[in-house]
């Protein structure tokens, strides 16, 4: 390619040779990357899948560095669809119970720790979106380059673990929301077998394109709201406590264990890897530095509101609660499982019976997640592993490594409120260990230029988001330690939990340590193409 006219021309061809020496340029043609995209690696959504965002394929001066395309509701609208997917977990069964047993026990006190856990939350989900934007991969996509084989089937089992302990309580959640809809006439485990239906009605609403999907989703997000409002209008909750609650921090001796489970829920390790697939159900250039800036800002709007939305239903169940049930003597024991039952007892029946309108928002809640998890799944198991399978048959993988140890539980628990408590507070600590495997993972590829070009973070940001990610780990693991102290009896399980603490503390220690290393091969020659692309 090189051209001997002269000494400058000479120097630019040596440039152009060495770009197309690293990636061939963008505007290769068609036959090629065809070619590129049949040999290319598992996806999040197919080309055919995605979302046409109109007008970003503007006029000449889209390309320019200086060019801002104008704010656009019609873009805003478009983008609209995973922040809301990704905010539906911090709605699941497991998020509502520590509601109400915040508000229970706490009262209104804790409602500035939940403003702020969400606000912390949205970072940690921006940054995933960001991820998945800038470089077109989600995730496990990236972890699967950036890791060696040993150390991401690790990542990928703790994130498959993670996804398995939070569906047995989303799928537990909608079991016992059917239960209370049917007045007990369907027991636990009827429940979870209804509920491990919802994998088909997931492939089915695929067929008709993820617009569809998200249409869904809407009207679940919908569903709870509404009914969570309706409950917060009929308990008449003190609005100067309230305020007071969101605007003054308070935290006593008493509360610090539910504290601890506000924060702790915030960051579900599963919805970290789901955002940053979700973001490319769009069809965004990642090699156009003008389509991914205007798409991150839309993102970043969406997911705003998502969680805002998130936050005023979780507010709703806290304060219901709060006002229900602070300093009474039922405080100490109510869970999910008991919820509606004292419910009906405070506040009787009427024309829509209070523990109805809390069944149907858990139903919702449930059945919402776990149609997410089944997403999550997916994309956890194609992205580690590279599997090119039908979409039909990782649903049915993914739907089948939760619902068969949910059925074991539902029959050994049906009967036993105070069993279930037991078995929630293990999968919170088997949920709580996994966020590591999620958090360093993404704060090390975000912060790194060779995998995100001029879209990696600032120092700032890089040491807001290490500063929360490490608050998280440590509320978290001191969650750990309360629970093994009052939990472990016996030497050998203590000798069992000893070792596997030795080796859990090695692996984060060796995932911390690779933040500062390059990356792998195939991660730097993703960049090169996009600095090639931009240069042109």
């Amino acid at each position: 390619m090189s051209s001997p006219s002269g000494g400058e021309d000479s120097k630019d061809d040596e440039k152009d040779e060495e770009s197309n020496r690293l990636l061939p340029l963008s505007s290769s043609s068609p036959s090629q990357s065809l070619q590129s995209e049949d040999y290319s690696d598992e996806v999040a959504f197919e080309a055919r899948e995605k979302i046409v965002i109109v007008d970003v394929e503007g006029p000449d001066s889209i390309d320019a560095v200086d060019y801002v395309p104008p704010f656009s509701w019609r873009k805003l609208w478009l983008f609209t669809g995973p922040g809301f997917l990704m905010s539906i977990a911090f709605l699941d069964p497991g998020n509502l119970e520590g509601d109400l047993q915040a508000g229970a026990i706490a009262g209104y006190s804790l409602l500035w720790l939940l403003l702020w856990a969400t606000v912390m939350g949205l970072l940690i989900q921006m940054l995933s979106a960001r991820v998945g934007v800038a470089t077109g991969r989600h995730l496990a996509e990236l972890c699967r380059d950036e890791y060696s084989n040993w150390a991401r089937y690790i990542l990928w089992f703790m994130a498959e673990v993670a996804l398995i302990g939070a569906d047995i309580q989303e799928v537990i959640g909608s079991a016992i929301a059917i239960q209370i809809l049917s007045n007990g006439f369907l027991p636990l485990w009827a429940g979870v077998l209804i509920t491990a239906s919802d994998c088909f009605m997931f492939l089915f609403l695929e067929n008709y394109g993820v617009r569809k999907l998200e249409g869904v989703f809407a009207v679940l997000i919908a569903t709870m709201a509404l009914s969570f409002a309706w409950m917060c209008g009929d308990t008449k909750p003190s609005g100067k406590e309230l305020l007071k609650g969101i605007l003054i921090p308070r935290l006593g001796s008493k509360t610090i264990r539910q504290a601890v489970g506000v924060v702790g829920c915030v960051i579900m390790p599963h919805n970290v890897f789901l955002h940053s697939a979700l973001v490319q159900s769009r069809k965004i250039d990642p090699q156009k530095k003008v389509q991914v800036q205007e798409a991150l800002t839309y993102y970043s709007i969406e997911s705003s509101v998502a969680l805002f939305v998130s936050f005023m239903i979780n507010l709703f169940v806290t304060t219901v609660f709060a006002k229900g049930f602070y300093g009474t003597p039922q405080a100490s024991s109510i869970g999910l499982v008991n919820a509606g039952q004292y419910l009906e007892e405070k506040y009787g029946g009427g024309l829509f019976p209070i523990l109805y309108i809390w069944g149907i928002g858990l139903l919702a809640a449930g059945q919402s997640s776990t149609i997410t998890g089944t997403y999550a799944g997916q994309f956890i198991m194609g992205g580690f592993l590279n599997l090119r399978l039908k979409k039909w048959m990782r649903a049915l993988i993914t739907r089948s490594f939760a619902i068969i140890p949910t059925i074991i539980v539902a029959i050994i628990f049906n009967t036993s409120e105070a069993s279930l408590d037991i078995l929630n507070e293990w999968l919170n600590v088997l949920q709580s260990m996994q966020i590591p495997f999620a958090l360093i993972p993404l704060l090390t590829l975000v912060a790194k230029e060779q995998v995100m070009g001029v879209f990696k973070i600032g120092p700032v940001l890089e040491r807001l988001a290490w500063t929360i990610a490490v608050l998280v780990i440590l509320i978290n693991g001191y969650l750990l330690i309360d629970f093994f102290i009052s939990e472990v009896k016996g030497l050998l399980f203590g000798f069992l939990i000893g070792s596997g603490t030795v080796a859990y503390v090695s692996f984060i220690i060796y995932l911390v340590s690779r933040c500062g290393t390059s990356p792998s091969n195939g991660l730097s020659l993703e960049l090169s193409e996009r600095i090639t692309c931009n240069g042109n």
